[in-house]
């Protein structure tokens, strides 16, 4: 039996597929997609990633860049430009693709809460069951 490792948190984590997931599902305009749907969102965006904190703009196919600006927009990705002179003195711009690791954590945080929200109590529990079957046993009387 293997114990599994709670993830590290914090800017210096790894981010899961399990945690993007939850992230994406979670972000403001990503509320109604399906969980099939965010894993394969996040599996396609962590394969470009692999073990690195960035990538380079120019490997993305211009599909993947419009994933890429939607998740910029839900504040799950950022971008960065890095300017270098050439050896002909001419300037060469390269942009790149970030996590922001904290706000990926916020929001599977928030995506937790609500999941446990959702599976505490309810004010139902203490009903005896009995008493539904008899409210559905006896007709409602009329208003008189």
């Amino acid at each position: 039996m293997s114990v599994k490792a709670k993830p590290e948190r914090g800017p210096a984590g790894t981010i899961t597929v399990d945690d993007l997931t939850r992230a994406i599902k979670n972000s403001i305009d990503r509320t109604g997609m399906k969980e099939e749907e965010a894993r394969a969102m996040a599996t396609h965006v962590l394969n470009f990633f692999g073990y690195s904190e960035r990538i380079i703009d120019n490997v993305l196919e211009p599909e993947d860049r419009d994933a890429f600006y939607m998740l910029e927009d839900s504040g799950i990705l950022t971008t960065e430009r890095e300017e270098t002179t050439l050896y002909d003195g001419r300037e060469w711009r390269i942009h790149y693709w970030m996590f922001r690791k904290e706000r990926i954590h916020e929001l599977v945080e928030a995506q937790r809460a609500k999941e446990e929200a959702g599976a505490g109590p309810s004010v139902y529990d203490d009903v005896p069951e009995d008493f539904w079957i008899a409210r559905r046993e006896k007709p409602a009387e009329a208003p008189k």
